[in-house]
């Protein structure tokens, strides 16, 4: 077990200064209590201005680009948002509990080995995630400001790469600053429209009631924050293990469903009253519409708010990544293996990025929420019935960090429920065109109009299955691991 242990642990480097003394110690490693520190309210500050940066303009869009009107699609943007930050939210608790990076968490239902299906689906989201801010930011900032769409896709990728290595501190450090910075110029703006003192015009053709524009709008929605479900724990693991459940859901739930539904809110405005087609663009427009130079300054501190989560995104792939090499191969995973993988996935993620550069904002987004939300949706299920249903939040966390151990290399249960729920899927699945393919399942051809249902289908039948095959586990035999593992953490503080 002593491997194990050293492999849980990363000692702290006391001695290093400087900038270099300042990158996070920590990976995918067992967080000490002794090192635990923050208080919900910081979590609640993290996720909203996670939110409250260009990406989630565009997906305001969606609804009026299909013809539905500005209430119609403000409405299924709020109840969207509300039940996909539902499942991310309940997400956060399980950072104090585990001390533990998300995917390091989900070997418990997986197996130590049996990880890397998520960890792939994960992985891809990640990468997707910056592929298309990498899109927006380059053809934003050029549709607003005429910068070269080039360099301003090596600028971010730059940056994003410094801000991941530096790490957790980092981050929530960067979020708070651009977060008080902000904050005023999008209020501005947002009291301007409501007072009709920012240049909208109503349109001949206003929309109406589309039923498929209406749940397109809403299922894009709730992807956008169900998809943030593999971060939380990532960013609440520092947290002291006796932290309140309840106000962790909440801090989280408010923070990001909040800025998530203003940004929707006004990003239906800009397409359905400014008629624009770019976030970036339409903060420009509004904003220089109230006063100069107020639109050039929100668009900017947009943009940069978009950089930072693609900080976030390239920290959470880093952390994946090592955990599916260390499910295969023991590593110990300090700052060198940080830094290099976070160069790796840089350049993968640039590289795509060039490649798909010049589609539109709306595209963009729908197409790469689509297809995060198929691969995580039964992955979602299956983690949180395990947290809350099954083993109700107790957990061997010294196993996680063996195949011996008590989660085993595959853990059959799990990688069948995940298994079942995306096969549930297919017949529901609406994919949209990408590279030239696309696919429709008979379901919505048939019955639901179009409509893409698979992800709540995903959703519901991976809970269930899991469940299900639950009831043979034996808890009994766990929660003597349970113990002994207490046990050994104990030993571990008291060195």
């Amino acid at each position: 077990m002593a491997t194990e242990q050293r492999a849980m642990t990363a000692a702290p480097a006391t001695a290093d200064r400087g900038l270099v003394g300042q990158i996070e110690v920590h990976s995918i490693n067992w967080i000490p209590e002794s090192e635990r520190h923050g208080k919900p309210w910081l979590q609640s500050m993290l996720w909203f201005l996670g939110n409250l940066q260009y990406f989630t303009i565009p997906i305001g869009f969606v609804g009026p680009s299909m013809g539905l009107s500005l209430g119609w699609s403000i409405l299924a943007g709020v109840l969207g948002i509300g039940v996909g930050t539902l499942f991310m939210a309940f997400h956060a608790t399980q950072g104090p509990v585990f001390g533990l990076p998300q995917m390091i968490q989900s070997r418990a239902q997986l197996g130590y080995r049996g990880v890397i299906v998520a960890l792939i689906a994960t992985l891809f989201t990640y990468l997707a995630f910056n592929v298309a801010d990498q899109v927006l930011m380059a053809s934003g900032l050029h549709a607003a400001f005429g910068w070269s769409a080039d360099l301003v896709a090596v600028a971010t990728a730059v940056i994003a790469a410094v801000l991941a290595i530096f790490g957790h501190d980092w981050v929530h450090r960067v979020f708070r600053f651009l977060l008080v910075v902000s904050l005023p110029c999008y209020a501005i703006i947002s009291v301007a429209i409501l007072i009709g003192r920012d240049g909208g015009t109503v349109p001949a053709h206003p929309g109406g009631f589309l039923f498929a524009a209406f749940m397109t709008q809403f299922s894009v929605a709730a992807a956008y924050n169900i998809t943030y479900a593999p971060y939380v724990s990532d960013y609440s693991r520092y947290m002291p293990k006796d932290t309140s459940a309840k106000g962790i859901i909440a801090a989280v739930f408010f923070g990001a469903s909040g800025s998530a539904v203003w940004l929707i809110a006004l990003g239906a405005w800009m397409a359905s009253r400014l008629g624009v087609s770019d976030g970036l663009v339409g903060l420009r427009v509004s904003g220089n519409n109230i006063a100069r130079p107020l639109g050039n300054v929100t668009a900017i501190l947009s943009a940069t708010s978009l950089l930072a989560t693609m900080g976030m995104n390239g920290y959470g792939g880093m952390l994946t990544v090592l955990t599916g090499i260390d499910s295969f191969k023991k590593i110990s995973a300090g700052r060198a293996w940080r830094v290099i993988t976070v160069l790796v996935l840089t350049v993968v993620w640039y590289v795509i990025g060039k490649a798909l550069s010049g589609g539109s904002a709306v595209d963009t987004v729908l197409n790469s929420l689509t297809l995060m939300l198929y691969l995580l949706v039964p992955w979602t299920a299956l983690n949180l019935v395990d947290f809350f249903f099954v083993r109700r939040g107790h957990y061997a966390i010294t196993d996680i960090f063996s195949p011996r151990g008590v989660y085993r290399a595959w853990a059959w249960r799990g990688l069948t429920a995940y298994a079942v729920g995306f096969a549930a899927e297919i017949p529901f699945m609406v994919l949209p065109p990408i590279a030239g393919l696309s696919y429709t399942g008979p379901f919505p051809a048939h019955v639901s109009n179009g409509v893409d249902y698979s992800w709540l289908v995903g959703l519901v039948v991976s809970g269930i299955v899991y469940w299900v095959l639950s009831r043979s586990l034996d808890l009994t035999r766990e929660q003597a691991a349970i113990e002994a593992s207490d046990r050994e953490l104990q030993e571990l503080e008291r060195q």
